[in-house]
């Protein structure tokens, strides 16, 4: 069987899996979405509109959709697998590939965090399991809306594990089609943490209830994602842990740049506001939801670090509390203020 012919499962279709799915279908990729009810209901509807921004706008019609919210039903025909849950669903779902998904089966995890692929890898067998990385921000369009859309709202491209034995499935390749660019990396821990770096600003769009570019511009805000990468940095020095590179930049001057002001933030800094103006984040989506939020798989896996090397990081313990308090209200996002945000023993690493 040819690559191209492999059944990829979407094992968690929300935003980022449809728009994944909705790729490797328009690219001619055996696509089956695993999802919730609410979703299928939609797709079964009105199909999967899939746009990016660059400017493609392309329809999946229904009846070109594999569907199901049944994971005894899609598992056991996937040759890939590829998991975009949210962290928190990460164990629920390696139960589930454990039971239903056949033993060759390749596993992608393609979620936010640093340890969910070790996760993967421990609770489902002996299945091959690959770390990866969505570097991209994808908003969905509002419930009710048909057709359903999911729309890249920033750029960059996924990035999988360059493991494997000899002759293992080319998944990379397999994956590498039109509006969805995949490369293999060899050191996917560094990539990861390095995006956990940046990923810190999904709780400050959730609390400030601002599109991610808005926020961004804003040198009071980008102040406070400043502070939280230094106390990370820290944190995972002592650790003995080395990012990668974010946007082109070293870590170490990403707070430099982050600290700038605005003109010349906005000058030097093109690339990291190439987003859509509307874009949020996943962690605003949750609280407007009314679900839990990744601030334990984000925030909370740097807080772990620096309270076992003892180093010292104020301002994400305040976001972190502060969006445990949101999740707890449920009434979305608070729409704080910087001031709001900075506790006082942290003024200083602004």
């Amino acid at each position: 069987m040819a690559d191209r012919e492999k059944r990829i499962v979407i094992a968690g279709a929300g935003s980022i899996g449809c728009y994944v799915g909705g790729c490797l279908a328009l690219g001619g990729r055996r696509v089956i979405l695993l999802t919730r009810p609410r979703i299928e209901g939609a797709l079964r509807q009105g199909g999967l509109r899939v746009s990016d921004l660059e400017g493609r706008d392309r329809l999946v019609m229904p009846d070109a959709l594999a569907i199901t919210d049944d994971a005894a039903v899609a598992l056991p025909q996937a040759d890939v697998i590829l998991v975009t849950v949210k962290s928190g669903a990460t164990q629920e779902m390696t139960a589930l590939i454990k039971v239903h998904a056949r033993p060759d089966a390749v596993v992608v995890s393609l979620q936010n965090g640093v340890d969910n692929a070790d996760r993967l890898r421990a609770g489902s067998g002996l299945r091959t399991v690959l770390a990866g990385m969505v570097p991209f921000n994808v908003v969905q369009s509002p419930d009710g809306e048909l057709p359903l859309r999911v729309h890249r709202a920033s750029d960059g491209k996924v990035m999988i594990e360059d493991g494997g034995p000899a002759g293992l499935l080319d998944v990379a390749g397999l994956l590498d089609v039109e509006g969805l660019a995949v490369e293999t990396h060899g050191d996917m821990k560094a990539v990861l943490w390095g995006k956990l770096l940046m990923n810190l600003n999904n709780a400050l769009v959730a609390l400030s209830d601002l599109p991610l570019a808005s926020e961004l511009a804003d040198r009071r805000w980008r102040l406070i994602l400043a502070g939280q990468i230094d106390e990370a940095l820290r944190a995972m020095k002592a650790s003995g842990i080395a990012p990668a590179r974010i946007a082109g930049l070293r870590p170490a001057l990403l707070p430099k740049v982050l600290r700038l002001p605005d003109w010349l933030f906005k000058l030097l800094a093109r690339r990291m506001l190439a987003i859509d103006p509307q874009a949020r984040s996943s962690m605003w989506d949750d609280l407007q939801r009314g679900r839990p939020t990744e601030i334990g798989e984000l925030q909370g896996a740097v807080l772990g670090l620096a309270q076992r090397r003892g180093t010292p990081a104020p301002l994400l313990e305040s976001v972190t509390a502060l969006v445990r308090a949101a999740e707890a209200a449920r009434l979305g996002s608070p729409g704080l203020a910087p001031e709001q945000v900075v506790p006082p023993d942290a003024s200083r690493s602004r």
